[in-house]
């Protein structure tokens, strides 16, 4: 099989820049696999396609500020480093991506301001840094009040203080992802109250997205890729709500990504790992029985997830559908309900 093959054409202007004004007013294109046909709906619509005995699988993760600025030490050219992932348990010494590339040595020295500072540690084979950081206080209060939100490089426009509230789900919790888990922005306190009505249990599962999500496959080939690792958690009352249910409706990749790692290691329990789970045509769902999800870039490891679910030929006919009727594209975008 071809990462080639699962391509699009995807005019710029669908991208969608800005998010809407009001979450739920979103456009929702409702695909059915048994028919092969969709719909035309709006999110507001989606509460009507849940049942008593459903358990909607929402993943609480919370997005942190992790785009710092600043310089080098004895210079004032602008750098940037891009916190990726924790590697301490302290969480001082990151992962991190760093631009420009070629002045940031292992030694160098960066200061962002004068209550945090940080030292270069060493370089990884992908060209990440790994980076210890040095605050005056309280690290996640610095980096809330310095660090920009992380917006996805194909939207061309700085961060704004209105996305630190939209670029973020209503019901996150968790700190730790770099991207937020975009199907749950569409969510609002009235929809979820709405989704409690129409008799579905709610659950939640943690999965901290990292920056992989916006890289390139390394591969043609799909079988030869090897997809990033992110870490995962299910606490003890999920995992009950979960095992009782009819169906698992999964709200975005990252929710169905836990639940298809979590049921192959120990079912649908508590528990806590790393997944590197690439989901592509072929695969066998044991545990996600809908899915909720925005629309994602052409040749990209989610658009294989969703065509694993929905079958290739469905889901690229459905992209077009969304192509021709202008369809707002990826993270502030309109989303796709795959039943």
């Amino acid at each position: 099989m071809l990462v080639s093959d699962f391509d699009y054409h995807l005019p710029e202007e669908l991208i969608a820049q800005q998010p809407l004004a009001d979450r739920s007013a979103s456009r929702m294109l409702v695909v059915d696999r048994q028919s092969g046909t969709w719909q035309d709906r709006t999110f507001r619509d989606f509460p009507q396609y849940l049942h008593a005995g459903d358990c909607l699988v929402l993943n609480d993760t919370r997005v942190f500020p992790a785009r710092l600025f600043g310089h080098r030490a004895g210079f004032t050219g602008e750098v940037q480093v891009f916190l990726v992932r924790a590697q301490s348990p302290d969480q001082l010494t990151w992962l991190c991506l760093v631009r420009p590339g070629r002045k940031m040595r292992t030694g160098e020295h960066i200061v962002f301001s004068e209550g945090l500072e940080a030292e270069i540690l060493g370089r990884n084979e992908h060209g990440e840094r790994l980076v210890h950081f040095h605050p005056k206080g309280d690290f996640f209060e610095i980096l809330d009040r310095l660090g920009h939100v992380p917006l996805p490089p194909y939207m061309h426009r700085p961060d704004t203080p209105a996305d630190r509230e939209r670029y973020q789900t209503v019901y996150a919790n968790e700190r730790g992802s770099v991207a937020a888990p975009t199907a749950g922005l569409h969510f609002t306190p009235e929809v979820l109250d709405a989704c409690r009505q129409s008799g579905a249990e709610i659950a939640r599962v943690t999965l901290h997205v990292g920056l992989g999500t916006f890289q390139p496959l390394h591969s043609n080939v799909v079988e030869e890729v090897k997809l990033h690792t992110e870490a995962f958690s299910i606490k003890p009352d999920g995992a009950a709500r979960m095992r009782t249910a009819k169906r698992l409706v999964a709200v975005g990749t990252t929710s169905v990504r836990t639940l298809e790692t979590a049921i192959r290691r120990d079912g649908l329990t508590a528990q806590q790992g790393d997944t590197d789970i690439f989901i592509y045509p072929g695969f066998e769902f044991r545990a996600v029985g809908a899915m909720l999800t925005n629309f994602h870039l052409p040749q990209s490891s989610l658009l294989l997830l969703v065509s694993a679910f929905a079958g290739k030929d469905l889901t690229l006919s459905a992209y077009r559908h969304a192509v021709a009727n202008r369809y707002r594209f990826f993270s502030y975008g309109d989303c796709m309900l795959i039943v």
